[in-house]
């Protein structure tokens, strides 16, 4: 190692040292200011607190808090959380050394409640859901989702689905009783709970007896579309090849293109034959023969065509 090598990396252990330095001075400084004020003994989670769980001396420690930053609604003695004899649970999940908040466990003496968790003015509704519309057990309690309707309506010569956006940036409140399996895995929940307000719930109770309900999750914070439109199965046929809502698909070269349009012709025909047709496998035509007497039969399967010759 040579000369110049060596007072690189001294110089790099000096600096390091003052950068150290200045830091921990720093770090002191701003805590010295934080507690010159005083600190007071706030209550926090020991353990991880799921809804519903019942908080007990063993799911609770006390740790020095600053009295400028002492969050709201926080416990500061056990007598004050935990009242002798009256039960409380959690009623929001709570994360280890978070503090414990009166808005996130029921009151003296009272079990879970999904009340306690209702806004002014807001109701909980209940809806049947399953793998598909809970998107798969991935919807958790306290994300937003959109409600879609899924219903049969009536057309001019037989009936048809449709799908409609229900409701937007719903807050889910709960799913079933647990959200996640013992082995933390997504469980699949029957019913989700939903935070809303008196007209829509009426919307969704009348919603059920008339179609099927999906959840579809929204990303938390984004803004309510203001256009909706209603998605029939007319829509998914022209987003195959092209119509008034979507694009066609792109099409490299003339191969691509001779493709599209024979199949276009061959599904054009075959439509048109089967309306066509009659319900017999095959048709049969009846032609003069030549003039020996004899007769010709176009004889049709579909869109072929055979001519068979009889009599003669």
């Amino acid at each position: 190692m040579n000369r110049q090598t060596l007072v690189a990396l001294g110089i790099a252990i000096v600096l390091g040292l003052v950068a150290v330095y200045l830091a921990n001075t720093y770090l002191s400084a701003s805590q010295r200011q934080a507690y010159a004020g005083g600190t007071t003994k706030v209550a926090v989670a020991a353990a991880p607190m799921a809804f519903g769980t019942d908080v007990t001396a063993d799911k609770v420690r006390f740790v020095d808090y600053p009295n400028s930053s002492i969050p709201p609604g926080a416990f500061t003695n056990a007598a004050q959380l935990m009242p002798a004899g009256k039960r409380r649970v959690a009623l929001l999940p709570i994360g280890i050394n978070e503090p414990i908040l009166a808005s996130k466990i029921s009151a003296e003496g009272q079990g879970a409640s999904i009340a306690a968790l209702l806004p002014d003015g807001m109701r909980a509704a209940s809806v049947r859901i399953n793998d598909v519309s809970g998107v798969a057990g991935f919807i958790q309690p306290n994300d937003s989702v959109d409600v879609l309707i899924t219903r049969d309506v009536a057309g001019s010569d037989r009936s048809t689905q449709v799908t409609d956006v229900l409701l937007q940036n719903v807050r889910v409140i709960a799913l079933d009783q647990e959200a996640r399996n013992a082995d933390g895995s997504p469980k699949v929940a029957k019913t989700a709970t939903l935070e809303v307000t008196p007209i829509d719930a009426q919307k969704l109770a009348l919603a059920q007896e008339v179609g099927g309900l999906s959840l579809v999750l929204r990303k938390a914070g984004e803004q309510n579309n203001p256009v909706v439109e209603t998605i029939s199965m007319n829509d998914l046929r022209y987003n195959m090849y092209g119509g008034a809502r979507y694009p066609a698909p792109a099409v490299v070269g003339g191969f691509g293109g001779a493709v599209a349009g024979a199949f276009d012709r061959t599904a054009s025909q075959i439509s048109g034959a089967s309306r066509a047709a009659p319900r017999r496998s095959a048709t049969a035509k009846r032609k003069r023969g030549p003039a020996d007497g004899g007769h010709t039969i176009d004889v049709y399967r579909g869109t072929k065509s055979d001519h068979v010759k009889v009599g003669g």
